[in-house]
């Protein structure tokens, strides 16, 4: 007999039933390559959940920050971290320092938007970077001086380009 049947009638194959041979081949011949799985993958995902156009724009645009010749201004305060709290004072802006050589940024952050100066003064171009939207310019005066009428939502660098130098911040989160 090479069936047995369970107290409810329903019939399973002994250690002895023919059959199991075709199960173990199946497993042997499923070898596959895995650069071709994950190229499947890849090709499935693209087709049922795609990239969207401004997610790749931001990443394409992330890249690009990616300049050798670029200085990273180093965070040396932020008020969060660094500054004794004030009993009663509510809504106080966040300052923050950054330093790049010679070059420092100091930034006071409000809900209100950005305000900052550049030292030693110079002329610069100063963009803000962060979110979905494109990188917004901030002017700057002769005193080195910039403020920008939108606060950053979300994390948020600056690159500023002074003269042949182009300096990015470290990314912080408003």
């Amino acid at each position: 007999m090479s069936d047995m049947n369970d107290m409810n009638g329903a019939r399973f194959p002994d250690d002895g039933a023919e059959g199991d041979e075709g199960v173990e081949e199946a497993f042997v011949d499923a070898e596959f390559d895995a650069g071709l799985l994950e190229e499947e993958l890849r090709r499935a995902a693209a087709v049922l959940d795609p990239v969207p156009a401004e997610l790749r724009r931001l990443a394409v645009e992330a890249y690009a920050l990616h300049d050798l010749d670029a200085k990273v201004a180093e965070l040396t305060f932020d008020s969060l971290v660094d500054a004794l709290p004030v009993r009663g004072a509510t809504d106080v802006p966040r300052m923050l320092t950054f330093r790049a050589g010679e070059l420092t940024v100091d930034v006071e952050v409000t809900g209100q938007g950005l305000m900052g100066q550049v030292l030693p003064p110079q002329s610069a171009r100063i963009e803000v970077l962060g979110g979905p939207q494109a990188a917004a310019p901030v002017p700057v005066d002769t005193l080195g001086r910039f403020t920008s009428d939108t606060p950053p939502s979300g994390p948020f660098a600056l690159r500023l380009r002074t003269g042949g130098d182009v300096i990015v911040t470290e990314w912080l989160r408003a």
